[in-house]
């Protein structure tokens, strides 16, 4: 993406998505780190967004007090670090642009900033002081801007870890900044100086909580956080043309942090990730982003569960496609050569369907009761078994051709009346036999060649059974013998086709067995993933709040320090239960899924058996 382009339309007071803007998502099939600016109008958002594209120009600087920026503008730029990733860089509509009038959608951009991105840089001005903190107002309305489950029994869901699992690292910059970094004489990273901000006031009344609630709101929804402070770039004077102006003109001392700031987004910043671990790709963005905002403008509150949700069924049915199309690209080149014998025929299926399940759970996620792994298994199964039929029947009309040019010779002479002379069922046997040798002795017949040889014997059998009754040079006993060896040799081809069947049914049920293998190993895997995804989110969850409860009883903040301690506890209790019942609905599906396959398995070998036991025709004895 050369330049920026809105992604997000703020016309009128009501938001609406820029279609180019989704289109261009859809298409990003990367792992994305999205990073979201945020801050008051005219604070030199859009300078450090630039920086991080490595551009000098792209997002729209400002020289007046008439904010530039308007909605949400998004550039998509390589991950300067991160291999086959990009960074998305979203720049917000500055907050609190009195030329608004409304600042109702200053909430809204606030929170979609939030829910977007994977780290939210927050950007002021001067020093973070009380001023400050409350101007970050917006905080302490995010528990009504943002759901994060579709039911709770829990009405004070935002207070406590379910928005953590999802917020976005916190990095606030303060610009223009000319304090010293020191308390009591000592000297302090600009990470101290944000905490020190932070701290919380001791005792009661509505002046102390007025004081300690954006700062709770701030810990409690930010636990990891980072701060930089920046210098002036250059003189007031200059501040109009600090786009145009060379590196070299800027205090060194700004720069410095400039290259700082970025190095830690760059490094620090994760990947967009979702509740449960799941990464995103810029197309799942574009999806998250589309439900958001229809959803805003219905005048209803986003959830974040609906919307993953939703989102998921989209990826899940794209990754059955996906699996699906891998499988039939995996099976062109043994298609191309058919009619093919079983065995190559069963490997190729494993093989491309091995490859085909792989895609799918690599791209996967929340597949509730595996409803779309079952989508991709019956496509995949009726696919296959179209291919099945495709090498019968091209195996069928193979050996079919084959053998109506083998006796092309014989049925000439049939109608010229060769064999119908003294010793002619001699001459036909021969004939008859030098076309059976030659069919044998024919390589690549496929699946249905002792059927097809026995269709065309019996077919001969009326043909044959004339000949001799005719021949004159034949005594009756003669005869009889001969009735005896023709009938005898059907009976064993219609054996070979019958033993052709069985082996091929065998085989279906081997690569029914190898397949439902594989996919229970490959669910189990992927069960595992996930689960280590969860187990991993909320341990990270579980750490902040307890550094979060050590830092209260540190400040004197035994009751506050208390409730977290209940409050811990009763995370750990949930997450417990939650994961006893995820075992347990994992462990049914699988058993479930065993049962199926022993079941089909079952009625294979039922049929086997008919096969086997089915009663032979005896021979005949001709008088």
């Amino acid at each position: 993406m050369d330049s920026p382009i809105c992604l997000v339309k703020n016309s009128d007071g009501e938001l609406c998505l820029e279609p180019e803007a989704i289109d261009y998502l859809m298409g990003l099939k990367q792992k994305v780190v999205v990073v979201a600016v945020v801050g008051l109008y005219r604070t030199g958002k859009s300078y450090l967004m630039n920086k991080l594209a490595q551009r000098k120009r792209g997002f729209a600087l400002g020289a007046t007090i008439q904010s530039k920026t308007k909605g949400i503008w998004m550039w998509c730029v390589p991950h300067p670090e991160k291999t086959d990733h990009t960074l998305v860089l979203l720049d917000t509509e500055g907050l609190g642009d009195v030329e608004k009038g409304d600042a109702k959608n200053d909430a809204w951009i606030f929170s979609l900033a939030i829910l977007l991105s994977s780290t939210l840089v927050y950007n002021s001005r001067g020093t973070i002081d009380n001023d400050a903190v409350e101007k970050l107002q917006y905080v302490n309305e995010l528990t009504e801007r943002i759901k994060v489950k579709s039911t709770t029994d829990n009405e004070e869901e935002g207070e406590g870890t379910q928005f953590m699992q999802f917020f976005p690292n916190f990095v606030w910059t303060v610009r223009d900044f000319t304090l010293q970094l020191e308390i009591d004489g000592g000297e302090i990273t600009p990470d101290q100086y944000l905490e020190n901000s932070l701290q919380l006031k001791k005792g009661y009344g509505k002046k102390i909580n007025d004081y300690n609630v954006p700062r709770e709101c701030i810990r409690n929804f930010f636990p990891s956080r980072k701060c930089f402070v920046f210098p002036s770039p250059t003189t007031p004077d200059n501040m109009h043309r600090l786009d145009s102006m060379d590196e070299a003109e800027l205090s060194e001392s700004f720069r410095e942090v400039v290259d700082t700031f970025c190095r830690f987004i760059y490094q620090e910043s994760r990947m967009k990730t979702v509740i449960g671990g799941h990464t995103l790709t810029g197309e799942m963005l574009g999806h998250l982003v589309t439900t958001y905002v229809e959803t805003i403008a219905k005048g209803n509150v986003p959830c974040l569960e609906n919307a993953v949700l939703a989102m998921a069924k989209i990826e899940n049915q794209a990754a059955v496609d996906e699996g699906l199309a891998v499988y039939q690209k995996g099976m062109e080149d043994v298609k191309a050569l058919f009619p093919v014998d079983i065995n190559q025929l069963s490997e190729n299926h494993l093989r491309s369907e091995t490859e085909a399940t792989q895609t799918f759970m690599k791209r996967s996620f929340k597949d509730e009761n595996e409803e779309f792994l079952k989508a991709l298994v019956e496509a995949i199964g009726n696919h296959s078994a179209d291919l099945f039929k495709q090498n019968k029947d091209a195996s069928e009309n193979k050996c079919k051709a084959l053998l109506e040019n083998l006796s092309a010779q014989m049925d000439q002479g049939m109608k010229e009346g060769t064999y119908a002379t003294p010793g002619g069922y001699e001459l036909y046997c021969n004939h008859h036999d030098n076309i059976v040798a030659q069919y044998r002795a024919e390589p690549n017949k496929g699946v249905r060649a002792e059927e097809v040889l026995e269709q065309f014997l019996k077919g001969k059998s009326a043909e044959s059974n004339s000949i001799l009754q005719a021949d004159k040079k034949l005594t009756e006993n003669e005869k009889k013998i001969q009735a005896e060896m023709k009938k005898t040799a059907e009976l064993e081809q219609e054996k070979a086709a019958s033993k052709e069947k069985q082996a091929e049914m065998e085989h279906n049920i081997e690569n029914n067995r190898i397949s439902q293998e594989n996919y229970l190993k490959e669910m189990e895997e992927k069960m595992e993933k996930e689960r280590k995804q969860q187990q991993q989110e909320f341990n990270r969850t579980l750490d902040r709040r307890m550094q979060e409860q050590k830092y209260l009883l540190e400040m004197g903040h035994k009751e506050k320090a208390e409730l977290m301690r209940q409050e811990i506890e009763e995370i750990k209790k949930n997450n417990q239960l939650e994961r006893d019942a995820n075992t347990q609905n994992q462990k049914a599906l699988l058993e479930l899924f065993k049962q199926q396959a022993e079941e089909q398995n079952k009625k294979m070998g039922i049929l086997i058996e008919e096969l086997k036991n089915r009663p032979q025709i005896p021979p005949c004895n001709v008088m």
